[in-house]
């Protein structure tokens, strides 16, 4: 892989991941470009930190299209434009249809704060501590049609802290950033 490989991160929320990504290329440590973030949120925070380093966000609100083919067929034309090859979702918290998958094959990835197949889908982290598990983790995986499904690619434990949700998240968060960046340095060379 080269410094050109142009990459687009999708979020939803704050935009942690993507800040661990974007300051892992500043720091050399990940050969890649974001040329586009996209969220479905726009006033989610993820566009202020997109602004921050002078990086183009696509801010479309789903429920303005006729249908979700058609809010994905904005996004290809705008992901084109900007000559993505590679799709990175960090909290998009949007399932991927056929229209995306076709046009992006085997090039999405996702991470996900559990250790898949255990506890897909939302509030992963409540899932476990519920479960009473002592063990969850970070998984970075493919994205296919279903939830959280698609083939693992990198995993790390993380112990769950009992009785301690936002010590045990602050944890998932540090080794999100670690993983997703190592993950996708070696995916992408």
């Amino acid at each position: 892989m080269t410094a050109s490989t142009k990459i687009a991160v999708f979020a939803s929320g704050s935009g942690s991941n993507f800040q661990a990504i974007q300051e892992a290329i500043d720091r050399g440590e990940l050969h890649a470009k974001v040329e586009l973030v996209v969220t479905d949120k726009p006033g989610a925070f993820v566009v202020t930190r997109a602004e921050n380093f002078g990086i183009p966000v696509l801010a479309l609100n789903p429920k303005e299209f006729v249908s979700k083919a058609a809010y994905e067929t904005a996004i290809i034309e705008a992901l084109h434009k900007y000559n993505v090859k590679w799709i990175v979702l960090a909290g998009y918290m949007r399932l991927i249809s056929d229209v995306l998958l076709a046009a992006y094959p085997q090039r999405i990835v996702n991470i996900h704060p559990s250790l898949l197949p255990a506890f897909p889908g939302k509030d992963a982290i409540g899932q476990a501590m519920n479960h009473g598990v002592k063990l969850t983790g970070v998984t970075v995986h493919f994205v296919d049609e279903g939830m959280d499904t698609g083939p693992i690619i990198a995993q790390v434990a993380v112990p769950v802290i009992e009785g301690n949700r936002e010590a045990t998240e602050a944890e998932i968060h540090k080794q999100e950033h670690l993983l997703y960046t190592k993950a996708l340095q070696q995916l992408l060379q």
